[in-house]
This record gives structure tokens, sequence and C-alpha cells, in this order.
């Protein structure tokens, strides 16, 4: 594709992308269904604006921005409390994919008359859900912390572990033995463990001190190619050892989620993932052919009732069985409804050796796009049956908090120098929660000896303060001695949050003018303030009143020290 090709290509697929996005949120469907409506409409298979026949390839590498929501999500999880979710991922989640592939299975079977090993193909590939499709839905509605939102990523969690059983199941199905008929089980079997470990050590010890040493330098640049590095190898060392590339991704943003460097780290990725993430979706309806499904469209619409049918009720009732009400059930079952992207390996894996034919093969890749297009309107159904059953609870527990604790009521403050910390400690002493973020690694490491939340980023950066949930705060304190930094936070802190007061420091009164100006509640100038403490203390030490003295400060500081003004 030549350059100009190109551009057109990108033109049309971002405005349309945008139009759907946009109207799909009006309608309140969600940004994710419009993006895929995206896809069909500028994909192969439809009439309209052509982008590119090569949609594997695009869907191949638009997957980088699942992996990078894994890794995301990783570094909002402790793995200490991984855990916690055990009952969900080896209980829950062994049990779904179990029940629904033995439910999809004998339905083939015994009522459309498929050869047992394509029916056995057709419920492993629609066992698995779309663990991108379903965190980006929890994650912008923000009930990933939720009971439905554990039990939910539980369930993704194992299926990505089944990975590699599904695979290795394939060639045995095509006569051919396992994937790796040279080697025994047992060293396949540590192979696994060892990439386990491998990226865990690697996320744990390599990839913080590269990242100490970058912070060192100031080096932003060099800390986000690095962390992009360490997602990426971690991804290829799991997908490796026959897993996901996505569960690599996840265990090494799990290994940083202690690091003081996670919150920054997120807030610098944040926007790749957003974009390829966004492409993704659109891949996966450029994907969807609607003239093969419209050729079948009996047996089509037969199989994805199905499908949905067995799927939802499958997980229905294991969720009641693992003691959640029925609001809850709902909830996850509606959520977990779509195939998944795996599914399509699955498939295609099938195909090449000659285990389902063409048509079983077009009606799977049909069935698991098509699920995935309206898996924000199941959702959303989902959340209405839900609340007809019972009034679910809302509240989230911190299984998926790092070590800043929670967001609401407490007092972010910008830099950790001698005023930062000033602040912090008498806000520590008065047991008021707080948390401080400095790019100094030398004054985080002082917070860190001081035991206080001193961590690593940016009090500029925007994405920083969304990952800071700067709306729930109290108060933001901006005490760094840089004025155009300070400028930048105040702005983007009233951008995000006009109601939250900022207090900032500044040099003197005309520095003080400028971050007034710029939205701060109060800027202290600290050359006045000095001055004003130095006049107190001159009052009371020659025998001034102290109503007289308070009295006197006050009226210095009225109207922004109108009255000391002229003395600068």
């Amino acid at each position: 594709m030549d350059l100009e090709s190109f551009i057109v290509s990108a033109v049309i697929l971002l405005m349309v992308a945008s139009v759907m996005v946009v109207l799909f949120k009006h309608l309140g469907l969600g940004s994710i269904a419009g993006l895929l409506v995206a896809g069909i409409i500028v994909g192969p298979h439809t009439p309209g604006p052509y982008i590119t026949s090569h949609v594997e390839g695009v869907r191949s590498f638009t997957e980088l921005g699942v992996v990078l929501l894994l890794f995301v999500i990783g570094l909002e999880m402790r793995p200490s409390r991984l855990w916690a979710l055990r009952r969900e991922i080896f209980g829950l989640g062994s049990l779904q994919i179990l029940f629904t592939v033995l439910a999809i299975t004998g339905y083939s079977v015994f009522f459309t008359d498929s050869p047992w090993r394509a029916s056995l193909v057709l419920g492993l590939s629609m066992a698995v859900s779309s663990t991108a499709l379903v965190m980006q839905i929890l994650q912008e509605k923000g009930e990933i912390a939720s009971p439905h939102g554990r039990a939910t990523f539980g369930v993704l969690l194992m299926q990505d572990l089944a990975v590699v059983p599904m695979l290795t199941l394939i060639p045995v199905l095509a006569g051919q033995g396992t994937v790796s008929a040279n080697i025994p089980g047992w060293k396949q079997f540590g192979f696994i463990l060892g990439a386990f470990f491998a990226v865990w050590a690697f996320g744990k010890y390599v990839v913080p001190f590269a990242l100490e040493k970058l912070a060192r330098q100031r080096n932003k640049e060099g800390l986000l190619m690095v962390t992009i590095l360490a997602v990426l190898l971690a991804a290829w060392a799991t997908h490796r050892a026959g897993l996901s590339l996505a569960l690599g991704a996840f265990m090494v943003g799990m290994s940083l989620s202690g690091s003081r460097y996670s919150m920054q780290i997120e807030a610098y990725v944040e926007p790749y993932k957003g974009v390829l993430l966004s492409l993704f979706f659109v891949a996966v309806g450029m994907s969807i052919d609607i003239t093969a499904v419209s050729a079948n469209l009996h047996d089509f619409i037969k199989y994805a009732v199905i499908v949905l049918f067995a799927k939802v009720g499958v997980m229905f009732m294991l969720c009641l069985f693992f003691g959640m009400n029925r609001g809850l059930a709902v909830n996850v079952s509606f959520l977990l409804a779509q195939g998944g992207e795996f599914g399509f390996v699955l498939l295609a894996s099938a195909r090449a050796l000659a285990v389902i034919d063409d048509k079983i093969f077009l009606t799977g890749i049909g069935l698991i796009s098509v699920s995935m297009l309206f898996t924000p309107a199941m959702a959303k159904l989902g959340d209405l049956i839900a609340g007809r059953f019972s009034r679910r609870t809302r509240e989230k527990e911190d299984i998926f908090l790092t070590d800043q604790g929670e967001a609401r009521g407490r007092v972010i403050i910008g830099g950790y120098g001698r005023a930062g910390h000033v602040v912090a400690i008498l806000l520590n002493a008065s047991r008021v929660p707080f948390i401080v973020f400095d790019n100094d690694p030398a004054r985080v490491a002082r917070g860190k000896e001081d035991s206080l939340p001193v961590l690593y980023g940016d009090i500029a950066n925007p994405e920083l303060l969304v990952k800071a949930r700067v709306e729930e705060a109290a108060l933001v304190v901006i005490a760094v001695d840089r004025e155009q930094t300070a400028l930048e936070a105040i702005s983007h802190v009233k951008n995000f949050c006009p109601g939250v007061p900022v207090i900032a420091r500044a040099r003197d009164l005309e520095a003080s003018g400028r971050l007034m100006a710029a939205g701060a509640t109060v800027a202290l100038p600290e050359a006045v303030e000095s001055s004003l403490r130095l006049a107190d203390d001159t009052l009371r030490m020659i025998g001034v009143p102290v109503d007289n003295i308070d009295l006197l400060l006050a009226n210095a500081r009225r109207k922004n020290y109108e009255l000391v003004d002229s003395a600068e």
C-alpha cells in the first residue's frame, strides 16, 4: 500500500469509527459496539468504503491492544490477592468450560448429525469468551472491582490458562497426536512452569531495576519504551510456552503492581492501549462476513440461539451453585455470553488439520464475531434483568487496588520536596489520607524511608491524574518548585473536576497571580509569607499585643496581599 492509499484508508477509517462511536454512545450501547459496526462498514465483506482485505494481519497486530489491556489490569492487582479469586478461577472457570463444551458438543452431535470431532471443536471454540471485550466494558463502567467484575475476571483468567490443553487437543482429534508428541508431558509442564517463573522474575527484579535507572535520568521516553518492551517480551515468553499473549502481559503487570512506578507507568501506557484496543475491535468487525451469514441465515440463527442459551444457562446455574445471588449470576452470565478471540485460533487450527469443513468454520467464525458485536447490548440487558432480580451491591473490594488504597476524600500532593514533605508529615500526623507524586526517584525513595505513600509520577500528566482519581479527592496540593509544571497541573485538575480545590505554592506575588488565574483556589507566595512570618516574630518580640498582630497579618493577606503588594 502506497502512502497516499494509506492516508486515505486511515481517514476513512477514523471518520467512520468516529461517527459510529458517537452514534452508539448516544444510543446508550457504548463505544465498543460502534467500533465493531465501523469495522463491518469498512471491511471487505460489505459494499462501502474499502480499507484492506488482510483482516487477519490487522487483527494480529491490533491484538497488542489486548496485551496492553491485560498489562494494565495486572498493574491494578496485587499478587498476594490473586489467591482470593481461587474459587472463581479454578472452580467456576473450570466448570464453566467443561459444561459449556459438553452442552454445545452434545447438541451438535445429537441434533445436527455433525461428526463428534467437529462438534467438539465447535464446543471448545464457543466455550471461551472475549477477554478484551468484557474487561473493556467493565473498565468503562468502573466495575472491574465489583463482585460480578471479580467473578467474570476469574472465569476469563481460567479460559486463558485453558489455551494449552485446548490447542493440544486439536491434533489429537486429527489423529496426529499432540503438538509436541516428541516431548514428554512432564517436560512440557516443566517448560510452562519455567516460563511462568521467568516472567515473574523478569517483572519483579529486572524491569524495576531498569525503570529506576531511567527515572534517575529523567528519561520519560526511555521509561515508556522499556515498559512496552517488557510487556512484549513477557507476552512472547508465555506464547512460546503455548499460553496466551495476554497472560504474560498480565503476569508482568502484576509483578510491577507493588512498584512505586506502577501508577505513572499505567498513565504512560493508557493512550497507546486505547488506540490499539479500538483498532482491535474494528478489526473484529472487519472479519464479520455478512454474505456468508445471510447465505445460511436459518442455520446461523439456530446455532446463535443455542450457543447463547447454552452459555448463559450454564454460567447462570454455576454462579448460583457457587453461592451468588440471582442478580450477580445474571450479570456474569450475560457478560460472558459471547465467543472470544481464541475461538478464531481454534477454528483455524481445526480447519488446517481437516477436523472441520469450511461450512462449520464459517459458521463458527460468524457466531463468534456476531456474538461479540452484540455483547454491549447483552451487558446492558443483563443489568436490566439483574435489577429486577435483586438490588445487587455496587461496593468494591480492594482486590484490584494497589498500595495507594482508596481515593475518595484523600489529599493529592504534587512534589515531595521541602514543602511537600512538610504537608505530608502533618497530614499523616492528623491521620488524613493522602498520596504524593514526585518524578525524582531520590525523593520517592525518601518517602519510602519515611513510610509515607510517595509514588513516582508527574503531577502535570493528565493520565496520571485520571489514574489517581482526582475527581474523588478532597484537595490537591501543588508543592512543586517549577511554575510551568504547577500551571499545567492546575489546568488539568480544573478541566477534569472544577469543584476540587487546589492549593499551590508560588515563588512571589506575580507567580501567585498567574497560578490563581490558571484556576488555583489559593496560591501562597513564599517570599511574602516568609516576610510576614518575620514581621510576626518581630512584633511579638517587641511586645505588640497578639490581637493587633493577628489583625495586621489578616489585613496583609486580604485581597491577594494588596497591602504589601507595593513592596514587591
